[in-house]
């Protein structure tokens, strides 16, 4: 049986399991929520730690906590309540957030919870008792000093999305950008044939086709900056509605430089506080960046899963790293599955961009936006998902790809697409038509051609070279 304490709050008193670091607030939300079992994602716990810690050192330095105000604090005490900000920012007291993440949407019950926590832990580390009805570290009146949820909540997504990115994301992509460069290097004197339409089209070299992989994921890399960049302006110092009420007109500029000094990533105050406040536009552009990436790799794992099919009635133009069974009826059956796995990646950040456009869009009305958990939770979960499917991806399947030079350089000669490289000495038509009859005949190009004398031997010889139709000729 779990026992419980009786704590107040301004609508009166509830009742708390014994040993929460959490409040009455809390509990209330966790009651008023049973919804989904989804709490909000440790990256968005931790950020609000480091935002509760940019705001306690802001209303420190501006002599706001030790002063003249309600129940000032002590030197000691201030100290404590940086260090509960600090475990939070570190991933300590994990188990102190239970709020569901579909709650009030703002993000109240989350940043209440959180003050909650911070209050009692910062008491018990000044030596106090965090059990006790009066809190001499209060979680609204310093806690929660120059802030509310409706800017401080946004002010965690942004610094949550923009720090996961940076450090997980960006990462992968750039080590998935070097694998690919690397087989682009290594695999160049490979020619295989082209295929547009999944159609015959003319040859191309291995390397060139990884080559434009690695470009893909060299934008992509881009994208995911941009999308980074796209949250740096932070709404912090606007507090309820963008008017800065309540709050030190440096608050907002010391915040945000402080939690750049945390991340290392460029924050800034927002330009304009009430746009801060009431919209969610930058979480829904820096989403679109993380839904483009995940088309991008949707389109690169299954073009990879295409050449590696086979072994016998495919193209097997790559070999693919044999991970497990694929079969629990055919024996020996072997199947793409890092490929399937980085798809699946990729439909669910495609189908979270959704979630992102209408609570960016549908959950804004005037001055705050109220489908914020949600929109925290989400693209967290895409972040989180494309930097641990790019990394199961080169681990278990690119870097240990090899190239099947046999099968690449088979298809080539066999390919109407050849008829191309004609074009400039018997013109489109005539080689139109020699392209039909050696598909009716089951002939190549070349032997119809050496059939019908089309050209000196010589001549077509040099045309009908396939390593200089992988590049322009003058």
């Amino acid at each position: 049986m779990t026992d419980f304490r009786t704590e107040r709050d301004s609508m009166g008193e509830v009742r708390v399991p014994q040993n929460a670091y959490y409040g009455a607030q809390t509990q209330r939300a966790v009651e008023n929520f049973p919804v989904s079992g989804w709490r909000l994602p440790p990256a968005m716990i931790s950020a609000m730690g480091r935002v509760k810690l940019a705001c306690g050192i802001a209303n420190r330095d501006l002599g706001k906590l030790t002063g003249s105000g309600k129940n000032p604090l002590s030197d000691g005490q201030v100290e404590s309540m940086l260090s509960a900000a600090k475990e939070v920012a570190d991933g300590e007291l994990a188990d102190q957030f239970p709020v569901d993440v579909f709650q009030t949407g703002s993000g109240t019950s989350s940043n209440m919870n959180v003050n909650e926590v911070l209050s009692n832990r910062a008491i018990e580390i000044d030596g106090g008792d965090r059990m006790a009805a009066e809190k001499t570290i209060h979680p609204n009146d310093h806690i929660n000093m120059g802030q509310s949820t409706n800017d401080t909540f946004p002010t965690a997504i942004h610094v949550a999305a923009a720090y996961e990115i940076e450090n997980q994301l960006i990462p992968a992509l750039r080590r998935m950008h070097a694998s690919l460069a690397e087989k682009a290097e290594a695999w160049d004197k490979i020619i295989k044939i082209g295929r547009t339409h999944l159609m015959d089209a003319t040859p191309l070299r291995l390397g060139q086709e990884f080559g434009g992989f690695a470009r893909q994921i060299e934008l992509s890399i881009a994208r995911a900056e941009a999308a980074r960049d796209a949250v740096l302006e932070l709404p912090v110092g606007g507090t309820a509605v963008g008017s800065g009420i309540n709050t030190h007109p440096e608050f907002g500029s010391r915040v945000a430089a402080n939690l750049a000094e945390q991340t290392g990533i460029a924050f800034v105050e927002a330009v304009n506080h009430f746009e801060g406040n009431a919209n969610r536009d930058g979480l829904v552009d820096s989403h679109g960046g993380l839904k483009c990436i995940a088309q991008t790799l949707l389109g690169l794992a299954n073009n990879i899963r295409w050449l590696g099919s086979g072994p016998r009635c495919g193209f097997y133009e790559v070999k693919l790293p044999s991970r497990q069974p694929g079969s629990s009826i055919m024996p020996g059956k072997v199947n793409p599955v890092m490929c399937e796995s980085l798809m699946q990646v990729a439909a669910r950040v495609i189908g979270n961009d959704s979630c992102m456009t209408v609570s960016g869009g549908c959950g804004g009305n005037f001055q705050l936006n109220i489908m914020m958990p949600v929109m925290a939770h989400t693209i967290l979960e895409s972040v989180e998902l494309l930097a641990g499917g790019v990394n199961a991806f080169i681990d278990f399947c690119l870097d240990g790809m090899e190239p099947n030079e046999e099968s690449c350089e088979a298809a080539v000669e066999q390919s109407l697409s050849m008829c191309t490289s004609l074009n400039p000495l018997i013109g489109y038509e005539q080689a139109a038509a020699l392209a039909k009859e050696a598909f009716k005949s089951g002939q190549t190009i070349r032997e119809l051609c050496q059939q019908k004398e089309i050209l000196p031997e010589d001549v077509l010889t040099e045309a009908l070279n396939p390593w200089k139709m992988t590049e322009p000729q003058a």
